[in-house]
């Protein structure tokens, strides 16, 4: 009988935080640096294969959160990334680009609003002048902004903010970065567990993650023949800037899945690299959720 020791093995309940939080409120779009506990994005625990070597990525959003553990996991495993911005993310940006160049690999940060057609071509023009094509395309930008006091407090511009950037940004983007995604080359969406499942206080962010569903079959069939893969992952909590700039109490945040806790976007990042992988060469049009437990259709 072997005398070797069985592998230490993560208990995902207890891997990472859980609530209850400390109480916290920031400012949109949020600060990493000031959330408690700090995201864990990976820094010390992604490690990569090359499973992605020498391609270029285009992430959204990839400033904080969910993009900023996507950027740094493509970038471990061989990819030069491009990620998109806003003006007052440029620190948490500029942290991105550090950790994909401190990963080996091409970091360009560009800012850019999404809600903005024009810009989104710019985009494009950009990291194809730069890369000759778009391997993988991430739209994972997004907005919200909690209203518990009903559909009366959602303003249209609140309304208009969240369809641009989480629905016309991604159209956009999509229909632009097509005639440069070679064969083999993919487009993963960040759509929700809001998608199947809308908390009322976030009427609207919910609208436009159904609307990422069904755009994400719609596309992968229009594409099929092309040889481009369309998917995307509906993650559950995950803790990120996003939710103390978006929502009035955090503390007992991702308290409701099944196993207790948000995720981190380091958590996310794998669905990410095995959907834009050649090991998922047969996956196409369909939805990773990762929701800690919550079932899902």
């Amino acid at each position: 009988m072997s005398s070797r020791k069985a592998p230490r093995v993560s208990d995902p309940v207890t891997r990472h935080p859980r609530p209850p939080f400390p109480g916290q409120e920031q400012e949109h779009p949020g600060s990493t640096e000031d959330m408690d506990p700090r995201p864990d994005h990976g820094e010390d625990s992604y490690q990569g294969h090359g499973v992605l070597l020498d391609r270029a990525a285009l992430v959204t959003g990839g400033d904080s959160g969910i993009g900023r553990a996507v950027c740094l996991a493509f970038a471990r495993e061989g990819a030069d990334v491009v990620f998109t911005h806003l003006p007052e993310e440029a620190d948490e940006a500029a942290e991105t680009a550090r950790l994909v160049g401190a990963s080996g690999r091409k970091a360009i940060p560009v800012l850019c609003d999404i809600r903005d057609e024009a810009q989104c071509e710019a985009l494009i023009d950009r990291v194809t002048n730069e890369f000759g094509r778009i391997d993988i395309l991430v739209n994972n930008a997004a907005y919200q902004m909690s209203q518990p006091d009903g559909i009366e407090a959602i303003t249209t511009e609140q309304f208009d903010r969240v369809m641009k950037t989480n629905l016309y940004g991604m159209f956009w983007l999509s229909r632009a970065a097509l005639a440069h995604i070679p064969r083999g080359g993919s487009i993963i969406n960040t759509a929700s567990v809001q998608g199947y499942q809308p908390s009322p206080h976030l009427l609207d962010y919910a609208m436009t993650k159904s609307a990422i569903i069904s755009f994400t079959h719609g596309l992968a069939q229009m594409v099929a023949e092309r040889g481009i893969r369309v998917n995307a992952v509906a993650p559950g909590p995950v803790w990120t800037p996003l939710i103390p700039a978006t929502m009035p109490d955090v503390t007992e945040f991702g308290k409701q899945s099944p196993l207790g806790r948000a995720a981190q976007p380091a958590e996310m990042a794998p669905a990410y690299v095995f959907l834009a992988s050649p090991q998922a060469s047969y996956i196409t049009g369909e939805i990773v959720n990762a929701t800690g437990g919550t079932p899902l259709p």
